[in-house]
């Protein structure tokens, strides 16, 4: 059976602008610049302050000659929207960084490929062409790290099914060690075992080149975990010369691929600051980035277009709708610059809020006097939704006198001491990176160990909270430190 009922409901909506703006305030300061450029690239009724001269406003900047408040039949207020560029607002702005700072791109290194590289190489070795077809199609299958991650099978097969030649395991084998010896030294490997054993047989022998390749060889799940102890006595050494071995291993690179600088195809990264942080008479001083600030004001032409359908005694429909073309593009452009100030706004505020909170860090530099801050502390104090705050921290970095910081490094959960006060986890992180940089190579601290010495300290916490900390100061376990 149908029925209808009446219901009334309540609900919140974000509008289109409001989620254009939190895509603004989320963006880092090299992509904002190219949000701005795209912008500026679609909606033609927006200009960079630039591109216009002082002496063609003056002209444009009589408030008598556009002084009727006439409207046209779409309702549009044709003043609206030429009386708000009588003074462009770019005029009224003081530019306070030099004009270098404009149209800064970022250099990207060209040059061939990797992989290219490789395949070079390749030309100057004497191979038939089914040997040829197979070690290029090698080459291709070698990643970043300049590893081969499949199995020859599998190679084998993709070889007969892709590019038609039919080949066995043994044949692939046998080009595979043609592409060992290209450069850089272990390239092509399938294991870091054979990465090193590779790299290895380059080198000049003597006796620790010599034990270098039975440790890697013959006991590479040994010395991997460092049973030293074992080695040892297997081999019948002595400490220096185990020594001797392990620095000619801790000499070679793990990861051939990523030695490569002739250009590969991976991206080349720069961070540019959001914020400056400097010290001055004691003080901390926040600026923002200028090129966070661009110089925007709404098109004279398109001013011009609006005036001149003004002026027209005779309206017709074409004219019409291109005035309703204009006023949604200067509605367009009105907006994105409202938008860009009140990103600048709340970046700002957000990071003088950071800054203030965590002033004695800032004035120190010191990582143990990080109070301990999360997302809602400063959500609470400039009155703003925890999710803004998190878009301004999670992509943002800051320059400060102590080095470029992401700015989400300075949050961190708190926990009790000792003594009853709130401490901020980084700063145990950091009293454990001490003590574990202090301790005895030769006989490296346990977690049970670690635990024990932090209580002590007056930091209370388990053996495998501690673990959870070194796992992410990246510290190894204490096997894995031991030294000889």
């Amino acid at each position: 059976m149908l029925k209808q009922s009446l219901s009334f409901k309540l609900s919140q909506k974000l509008s289109p602008q409001q989620i254009q703006l939190m895509k603004l305030i989320q963006l880092p300061t090299q992509a904002f610049e190219q949000r701005v450029k795209s912008e500026l690239e679609e909606n033609p009724a927006l200009d960079s302050g630039k591109e216009n001269t002082e002496d063609e406003y003056d002209e444009f900047s009589n408030e008598d000659e556009y002084s009727d408040n006439e409207s046209i039949e779409t309702e549009i207020n044709v003043d609206e929207y030429l009386s708000d560029d009588d003074i462009p607002e770019y005029r009224t702005q003081a530019n306070n960084y030099s004009v270098d700072d404009d149209e800064k791109s970022v250099p990207y290194a060209s040059g061939t490929s990797f992989t290219q590289s490789l395949v070079n190489q390749l030309n100057t070795r004497r191979l038939s062409e089914q040997e040829y077809g197979i070690a290029e199609f090698l080459v291709g299958s070698i990643d970043n790290s300049g590893y081969i991650r499949r199995s020859m099978e599998d190679i084998a097969d993709d070889l007969a099914f892709t590019m038609n030649i039919y080949t066995d395991v043994e044949e692939v084998e046998k080009v595979l060690k043609v592409v060992h010896d290209l450069d850089p030294a272990g390239v092509g490997a399938r294991s870091l075992q054979e990465c090193l054993m590779i790299q290895l047989s380059r080198k000049r022998n003597n006796h620790s080149t010599e034990l270098a390749k039975k440790l890697i060889g013959e006991s590479f799940d040994a010395f991997s975990k460092k049973h030293y102890k074992k080695l040892l006595e297997k081999y019948k050494i002595t400490e220096d010369d185990l020594r001797d071995a392990i620095d000619e291993i801790e000499h070679l690179n793990p990861k051939p691929g990523s030695s490569y600088a002739g250009g590969s195809t991976r991206m080349v990264e720069q961070v540019v600051p959001d914020f400056t942080i400097r010290i001055k008479e004691g003080e901390l001083e926040l600026s923002l980035n200028g090129r966070n600030a661009p110089e925007l004001h709404v098109s004279r032409d398109y001013s011009n277009m609006l005036k001149g359908y003004k002026e027209a005694k005779e309206k017709s429909k074409q004219q019409k709708d291109a005035v309703m073309f204009i006023k949604q593009k200067l509605d367009g452009a009105k907006w994105f610059i409202e938008a860009i100030k009140q990103r600048q706004e709340t970046l700002f505020i957000t990071m003088s809020s950071i800054m203030n909170y965590q002033k004695e860090y800032f004035l120190t530099g010191d990582e143990r006097n990080l109070r301990p801050m999360i997302l809602k502390d400063i959500a609470d104090e400039i009155n703003m939704d925890v999710s803004t705050v998190s878009r301004v921290a999670n992509s943002k970095y800051v320059d400060t006198p102590y080095g470029t910081k992401l700015i989400k490094e300075f949050f961190s959960e708190s926990m009790t001491n000792s003594d009853g006060e709130e401490v901020s986890t980084r700063e145990i992180k950091k009293i454990l990176e001490t003590v574990i940089g202090e301790e005895s190579k030769r006989k490296p601290l346990t977690d049970q160990k670690l635990a024990e010495l932090l209580k002590e300290k007056g930091y209370p916490i388990a053996r495998r909270t501690v673990a959870k900390y070194r796992e992410q100061l990246d510290i190894p376990v204490a096997r894995l430190r031991k030294e000889i």
